[in-house]
């Protein structure tokens, strides 16, 4: 999902042939954070963002359907959502690298609040009107992908390397229990009272925002530099500097266009279920993405994930094309779903443990806003693909011809030319992880172990 120069992150990110001052000014300002703010802040933090997310994304396109009677309106505030993942990642990292991420998620958190507030307060008077209710889907959409790149690049200065890897399992672990609870959430506060959702989300960034607000200190950046329009592109330099990064890329947008593809075929042909059976179905993603966030705290990454990524991808779509030929489509559609999950948070772990061993601190933003657009954006082009492959070849046709990119894919990544661009092997030279033992899985946990230690401070 990114890049990096061949920075050696040893405690005080030393690099090859000398010490980068700005990335140890970095460190330094992480140095001064108190070891009691602890990092559960971040985790509590982006658990309560992904939750009022995903409410969201079902509160919006609903409230529009209730205001207007129209889908159209209801798909245009969908839309309004996802837009800012192609317009604003990017440049969005840009902004997150000049400025202290945790100062970007009290003002993302505080405009989040006041949009939602403002949907509130219209619908005090009979509104909102389409107008404002897709500019509030919008900056919601907006805020978010500076919420995420922001916690993308505080994440690093609190933690240890060796107990980093731990640290990216769990918070992957609480953005799919976000995710698996948002969703169904939002559509059942929506029943409950239109008005609910947007009371719900108000309390949870007022609470994000407290919790950020009496967490620690700015970790700060490095020395500001006159901006230039050429450091907007300074993520796409770092990511040719990688291999591991600029091959996974290339993988989890083809691996995410295959599984949102396959799903939009599922829903096309789920017409004759009923709406909790494909609900189901639907969060079995969310479940396996549990399943490899845990297995991912226990297990330290493999060098081979990205190859092994294709190939759970591969045999997913395998169980998913043979659901269709036996009748049983939604039990082999969950499973392929649950399959997924698992590789994906597997995959995301090492990904996210490779950008922040190995990108420069000062540019890390910039280059996970890279690696999300691309992978995020072949979201878009799901939708439409899997409607034309249905209206091809109905559900058991399109989910085949998946079956046979993905396994094609898979295979071609064992032929040396293509797999050593397609699915490099993790770097080496990545810190060892600390992996916990069994008591701390069962809870004896020592919050400080994970934290950067304060000078001055005994351990």
């Amino acid at each position: 999902m990114s890049c990096s120069t061949a920075y050696d992150r040893k405690v005080g990110f030393e690099k090859a042939g000398g010490v980068d001052e700005t990335v140890g000014q970095t460190r330094h300002k992480a140095q001064k954070m108190p070891i009691r703010s602890g990092i559960a802040p971040i985790w509590a933090g982006s658990a309560i963002s992904t939750v009022g997310t995903r409410t969201l994304g079902v509160a919006y396109p609903l409230l529009a359907l209730v205001q207007t009677s129209s889908p159209a309106a209801a798909g245009w505030a969908g839309f309004a959502l996802t837009l800012p993942i192609l317009l604003f990642y990017v440049p969005g990292g840009f902004l997150v690298d000049r400025i202290s991420p945790r100062r970007v998620i009290l003002c993302v958190e505080a405009g989040r609040l006041l949009s939602v507030a403002s949907v509130l307060v219209a619908m005090m008077f009979g509104g909102p009107s389409l107008t404002h209710l897709l500019l509030a889907a919008a900056v919601e959409g907006s805020l978010w992908v500076l919420y995420t790149l922001a916690e993308s690049a505080l994440l690093p200065a609190m933690v240890q390397p060796a107990r980093m890897h731990n640290a990216l399992a769990k918070s992957e672990a609480a953005s799919h229990f976000a995710s698996l609870a948002g969703r169904p959430l939002g559509g059942y506060l929506f029943g409950v009272g239109r008005f609910v959702p947007f009371v719900v989300n108000s309390v949870l960034f007022a609470v994000s925002y407290a919790l950020f607000f009496g967490w620690g200190r700015d970790t700060g950046r490095g020395p500001n530099r006159p901006s230039r329009l050429r450091d907007l592109a300074e993520g796409f330099r770092e990511l040719t500097k990688l291999p591991f990064l600029g091959g996974s890329i290339v993988v989890t947008t083809f691996t995410n266009l295959m599984v949102n593809t396959l799903i939009m075929i599922y829903v096309a042909g789920s017409g004759d279920m009923s709406s909790l059976k494909v609900g189901i179905v639907l969060a079995a993603g969310g479940v396996g993405g549990v399943l490899g966030s845990a297995l991912s705290v226990v297990l330290p990454p493999l060098r081979g994930v990205l190859r092994l990524h294709l190939w759970i991808w591969a045999f997913a779509l395998v169980l998913a094309a043979f659901g269709t030929y036996v009748s049983l489509p939604s039990y082999f559609f969950a499973l392929a779903l649950v399959a997924t999950g698992i590789g994906g948070a597997l995959s995301n772990v090492a990904i996210r443990s490779v950008e922040v061993h190995k990108v420069d601190p000062a540019t890390l933003a910039r280059v996970v806003g890279v690696s999300r657009l691309s992978s995020y954006g072949a979201f878009c082009f799901a939708a439409p693909l899997g409607g034309f492959m249905v209206a091809w070849g109905d559900v058991q046709g399109g989910s085949a011809v998946l079956c046979l990119l993905m396994l094609t894919a898979a295979a071609l990544s064992g032929w040396p030319p293509i797999g050593a661009r397609l699915t490099p092997l993790l770097p080496p030279d990545l810190p060892r992880p600390e992996l916990p033992r069994l008591p701390k899985l069962l809870g004896a946990h020592r919050p400080s172990r994970d934290l950067v230690p304060s000078p001055g401070v005994e351990r």
